[in-house]
């Protein structure tokens, strides 16, 4: 992992100094960090590609100011999760969400009398996508700052010093935020998700009154084309989560994805403008 970061460091060093080669490793390195911590912040594959992208602009542009006091993810982690927590583009900004609002979904939604809407594709392909869209659209339930906390803790599992540097408060405070934030999430679950708790909601059972209410769309399910990717692979941060709970297990549906091709030729064709002289002077 140290020599990872070496690596990454030397690498800044030289895209500073003007080395497209390295910038543009740089950024293809971290491209999935964002991508996947912009998706769960966010909810949506389309927002999360928007700003992720604006988020790499930042990284690229800031680059000067990257010091080696930390790793290079944490400096990324960073700068991803300060734009994230005051982006206001994305569309549950607009239309916010609470527990209180998708218990109530789950409890009255009328799902029996709604006619078959999946246009022939495979009902458990849309299981598997809703139950993918939906435990990552519950976390808009929860509020910017306790969002971000849940998320580096759970599905990036950071330890609470590096989170703590991310989010400017202190490990202690960062544990005591995380393991209340858990317990809420896991209790949702527990009484709701019949998935992961005891609940009665079924992703089987919802599928077309997801596709009535626009939830699920047939012809694009994001999730179940995304490619996951272990997690080892684009973290170099040096410890992991520490232990603080007993409520991992309730948590299975954090899987990492390869970001989409359309940032990969963001990236390219980037790389390829004339933008990028005005980058190397800034």
């Amino acid at each position: 992992m140290e020599k990872k970061t070496e690596a990454l460091s030397d690498l800044v060093e030289k895209a500073t100094a003007g080395d497209s080669k390295s910038l543009e490793t740089i950024v293809h390195s971290v491209q999935d960090l964002i991508f996947n911590l912009s998706l769960r912040m966010l909810g949506t594959f389309a927002d999360a590609e928007d700003a992720t992208q604006d988020i790499l602009l930042k990284v690229i542009t800031h680059l000067s100011s990257f010091r080696k006091e930390s790793s290079f993810s944490t400096w990324v982690f960073s700068i991803a999760a300060n734009h994230l927590k005051n982006y206001k583009k994305h569309m549950f900004a607009h239309y916010p969400l609470s527990f209180d609002y998708y218990g109530d979904d789950i409890e009255n939604g009328n799902i029996n009398d709604v006619p078959d809407l999946t246009q022939n594709v495979e009902k458990t392909l849309l299981a598997e996508e809703l139950k993918m869209s939906c435990t990552n659209v519950m976390l808009q339930c929860l509020d910017m700052e306790n969002r971000c906390i849940f998320v580096l803790g759970t599905m990036f599992k950071l330890d609470s010093r590096i989170a703590g540097e991310i989010l400017d408060m202190s490990p202690e405070a960062y544990r005591q935020r995380l393991s209340r934030v858990r317990k809420k999430m896991a209790e949702f679950l527990g009484q709701y998700c019949g998935e992961y708790g005891c609940g009665k909601c079924k992703c089987a059972d919802r599928i077309n009154y997801a596709i009535q209410n626009r939830r699920l769309d047939p012809c694009h399910l994001d999730y179940s084309a995304a490619t996951v990717i272990p997690r080892q692979t684009m973290l170099d941060v040096t410890e992991a989560m520490e232990e603080i709970d007993d409520l991992a297990q309730h948590f299975l549906f954090s899987k990492l994805y390869a970001s989409p091709e359309q940032i990969t030729r963001f990236i390219n064709d980037f790389m390829n403008s004339t933008s990028l002289s005005t980058v190397k002077n800034s």
